[in-house]
């Protein structure tokens, strides 16, 4: 059996220790030893991606935002499924993430956080939708996280928040849609979407493609055309 090896570190804003691994072609990043995502589990991932963009068929020019860039694997779905003149902007909190994929992390996703329909903000997506217009994209995906429960820097709660699921509303252009990664079923949640004005429908997701259950949900909330 190889050894698994840790290839890089780095401390989050709240002091908690953020490691990336590899074992036997296989990538995971921790947060304080627990794992945060493995790229041998990225179904969700991916499916994420692909729900989030299943509107935008026909759409010649569509912008998406996504929250949280991890492994690469939503950004991977979003541009296989869109066009060479989409617009794809990631908001990264944190900036070793990014560094990351770039030198490690080639053989899974890291060469396209290169690709030109790509702009990296490395910041806080709650950022994001603080600044840009009214009305600015087609999609957005949020894999921010554990979901609406906080596990690597407590401010993240704030995005799934009534504060934050206005903000997801305001920067998304009428008949736009966001998808939302969670690790488990969250009602609450999914009722602030419906009061916000979003119509919602809860998916489950297998973490890989031949687990046997679900194990995570993915929150699809389509705004209205008018």
């Amino acid at each position: 059996m190889k050894p698994e090896r840790k290839l890089a570190e780095t401390t989050t804003l709240n002091g908690a220790r953020l490691t990336l691994h590899e074992h036997d072609g296989n990538y995971a990043i921790r947060i304080n030893g627990q794992t945060l995502m493995n790229s041998a589990l990225a179904a969700s991932e991916l499916l994420l991606g692909e729900l989030a963009v299943a509107h935008l068929t026909n759409q010649a020019t569509p912008s998406v935002l996504i929250g949280g860039l991890g492994l690469g694997f939503s950004l991977k779905s979003v541009l296989a499924k869109t066009g060479p003149k989409a617009t794809v902007h990631v908001a990264e909190l944190i900036p070793q993430v990014v560094d990351w994929n770039r030198e490690f992390l080639a053989v899974v996703n890291g060469k396209l956080v290169d690709d030109p329909r790509v702009t990296i903000f490395p910041e806080d997506v709650w950022n994001v939708l603080s600044r840009v217009p009214r009305d600015r994209y087609d999609a957005l995906l949020l894999d921010i996280d554990n979901g609406p429960t906080a596990m690597v820097q407590q401010p993240n709660a704030r995005l799934y928040k009534p504060a934050g699921v206005q903000r997801m509303l305001a920067a998304l252009k009428p008949g736009g849609r966001a998808a939302i990664w969670s690790a488990a079923l969250d009602n609450a949640f999914a009722n602030r979407l419906v009061v916000a004005g979003f119509r919602v429908e809860a998916t489950s997701a297998k973490l890989y493609d031949k687990a046997k259950r679900c194990g995570c949900t993915i929150y699809v909330a389509d705004k209205p055309d008018s």
